[in-house]
């Protein structure tokens, strides 16, 4: 079977039009159409059929977008196993979200022999896995939370980076709470909430903690950078997750969430069946786990 249809047939899959497909790969929807056709001929069966104006795969099309994704992996690895012993050179484009650039990957940079470079571009989870996934960066460095755990499309490999607990951050004036998590946040009912307004995993924390604390968590404010959310606290607009290790700010006080306790969890993304290309091995070598 040629590869590159197999590429075209997993695209449709994801994607669900012909046309999404041509202006993500850069070709004519007529292609697309020619290559799933050739395809089809190949294994001897119809893979796609028509859904109004468009066009659905068949069960023997989803069957072989399936098993797609393990026989691209299979290819990239070949491919990438040529010249094993060939020293790192190139360019990794990385989409990462903030703390992890700062925390993790700059670090790397001083590390890195003069034929490897790092093209950064700063994304929140959901813009990086979209660039992972049409093939526009190389890793993708992102997070989840335990109490909210992301799932991991099979096309992807994952490994762990660190994990950091998370607090509670109110008003100094607030106050003072014990007992369990469920217990501090019974407390906060009646406040206003502020979550990201780039990614929902901490809106997820929220809303799952809340409900087991027997309320509605009433999300007023959205913001990108754990500074203005500190910011925000401090004006009197809510109260909202945050590490609980970050620098805290005046007027800002953490309550701890002991049971259960809610963590953010950094990871890596790459595509399956890239990470034996030299350049990308040596950065993922170097973004070694550590504790927070």
């Amino acid at each position: 079977m040629d590869v590159r249809r197999l590429e075209l047939l997993l695209a449709l899959s994801r994607q669900g039009s012909m046309q999404a497909v041509s202006a993500t790969l850069g070709v004519t929807t007529s292609t697309v159409s020619q290559q799933i056709a050739a395809l089809a001929k190949e294994v001897g069966t119809p893979l796609i059929e028509p859904d109004g104006r468009r066009v659905r795969l068949t069960p023997a099309g989803r069957r072989l977008a399936g098993h797609a994704v393990d026989i691209l992996a299979a290819h990239e690895a070949a491919r990438a196993d040529l010249d094993p012993s060939a020293e790192p050179a190139g360019t990794v484009r990385v989409a990462a979200f903030h703390t992890v650039i700062r925390d993790s990957l700059l670090p790397v940079v001083a590390q890195l022999p003069a034929a490897v470079r790092l093209e950064i571009q700063e994304q929140e989870p959901p813009e990086a896995l979209d660039l992972l996934q049409r093939d526009e960066v190389d890793l993708a460095l992102s997070y989840d939370y335990n109490l909210a755990p992301a799932p991991l499309d099979p096309a992807l490999e994952s490994s762990p980076l660190w994990e950091s607990t998370w607090a509670l951050a109110v008003p100094s004036r607030s106050p003072r709470t014990t007992g369990t998590t469920l217990d501090v946040l019974a407390a906060f009912a009646d406040s206003n909430w502020i979550v990201n307004s780039r990614h929902t995993a901490d809106e997820h924390v929220v809303r799952t903690l809340a409900a087991l604390s027997g309320f509605e968590p009433h999300i007023t404010q959205r913001a990108d950078t754990l500074q203005l959310v500190q910011e925000m606290i401090t004006a009197g607009l809510g109260v909202a997750l945050m590490p609980a290790a970050y620098p805290k700010t005046t007027g800002i006080s953490l309550r701890r969430l002991p049971d259960p306790e809610p963590r953010m969890r950094a990871y890596t993304l790459t595509r399956r069946g890239r990470t034996n290309w030299p350049p990308l091995s040596l950065v993922l070598s170097l973004l070694s786990p550590r504790p927070r």
